[in-house]
């Protein structure tokens, strides 16, 4: 192992806080909402998540490259996220089947990234004082100035970012010949939900963010997705405008995660900020229809009303997250739509809920 003499680096939140760290590699400045994973593996999934989009990454694992990467471990086309952040950065890997380290998968990337950071101090500090805006950089005597260029980054709240990590045309996944035809609208898609998807029999066009009802049943599909993705879901209008469609037609539809939240926003029920939102690989999960337990893969800053929710006539609450009993899955009762605020594709984490991938397969067969 060789001796790496790393550059001083900072993390400067919103309200003047700073922590302190050293550089892994790029020097410079990084901006965005700083948020904390708890997963202890996964770090190159979640780095390529389009979920994370804009935000600065805390892991909360000590140990992050420790395995390397791997070319088929990707949930995008890039690293998504604006900046990591660390408490060991391993230059060194040991896995037989990686192709690379994370050092080199991070410069490749033009990441910025700082470790030897109190990363227990500065995860305890979000969850007392909330997510906030922030910056990482190597320039550490330009306090002042750094402060004035984080007051000109917007805010996670009020931010469409959808249109960011978005497929540019639309495509397609999965056998051609398969029995059932699926429109999943992109609004931050991971590479596993196709790929749950095309293996139940599926075969898949991608749509851009802002395609409409018309583009999207033009290609007679079977049944209908709303994808993960970043940011907040009340600018999406194209994407509740949509979800509008295919509720009223009655057509199959499944929500993960922002597309949960388009479809309360298409009933009527408002979404709000959380604190800090959730994000790791080990969130409890109750699934109110088969009283069962579930262990799952979260990452989500923003939630749905729960009261409204509630008190809407339509919609059936079927999970809630067991921490703090936020709204983790809904069902219309008249409808053939469901959805969940969690991912049951996993990648990383537990695959306790990938039965939700049958259920949405089997509710278009029958339709």
């Amino acid at each position: 192992m060789k001796y790496q003499k790393l550059k001083k680096a900072i993390i400067l939140l919103a309200d003047g806080t700073i922590f302190h760290g050293k550089a892994v590699g790029k020097e410079g400045s990084a901006f965005g909402e700083v948020c904390f994973n708890t997963g202890m593996t996964g770090y190159q999934e979640i780095f390529t998540d389009p979920s994370y989009y804009g935000q600065l990454m805390v892991t909360t694992n000590a140990h992050i490259g420790n395995y390397g990467v791997n070319n088929d471990e990707v949930e995008s086309d890039s690293i998504k996220i604006s900046g990591l952040i660390c408490k060991n950065f391993s230059y060194d890997f040991s896995r037989a089947n990686a192709d690379g380290s994370l050092e080199d998968f991070l410069n490749e990337n033009n990441l910025l990234a700082i470790s030897d950071v109190d990363t227990r101090s500065l995860v305890a500090y979000i969850r007392d004082n909330g997510a906030m805006n922030a910056v990482i950089s190597t320039d550490v005597e330009n306090i002042e100035g750094l402060k004035k260029e984080l007051a000109n980054i917007p805010n996670m709240d009020g931010l469409e970012l959808a249109s960011k990590v978005s497929t540019k045309e639309p495509y397609f996944v999965g056998d051609e010949n398969a029995e059932i035809k699926i429109a999943a609208l992109d609004i931050g898609i991971k590479k596993n939900i196709l790929r749950n998807l095309a293996k139940r029999g599926a075969y898949i066009k991608v749509f851009p963010y802002n395609a409409t009802f018309e583009d999207l049943s033009s290609w007679n599909p079977d049944g209908y997705f709303l994808s993960n993705g970043p940011g907040d879901p009340e600018p999406l209008v194209e994407a509740q405008a949509l979800a509008k469609e295919i509720i009223k037609r009655n057509l199959p539809l499944f929500g993960i995660c922002l597309g949960h939240q388009v479809i309360a926003l298409a009933n009527g029920i408002s979404t709000y900020k959380m604190h800090h939102g959730h994000r790791g690989i080990n969130h409890p999960v109750k699934n109110l229809i088969s009283g069962k337990g579930e262990i799952t893969s979260q990452n989500h800053g923003f939630a749905i009303n729960r009261e409204e929710t509630e008190a809407h006539e339509d919609i059936e609450i079927t999970h809630v997250h067991l921490n703090d009993n936020t709204v983790a899955g809904i069902k219309m009762k008249s409808k053939n739509v469901f959805s969940v605020q969690y991912h049951p594709e996993a990648s990383p984490g537990p695959h306790d809920s990938s039965y939700l991938f049958d259920e949405f397969i089997n509710n278009i067969k029958s339709n």
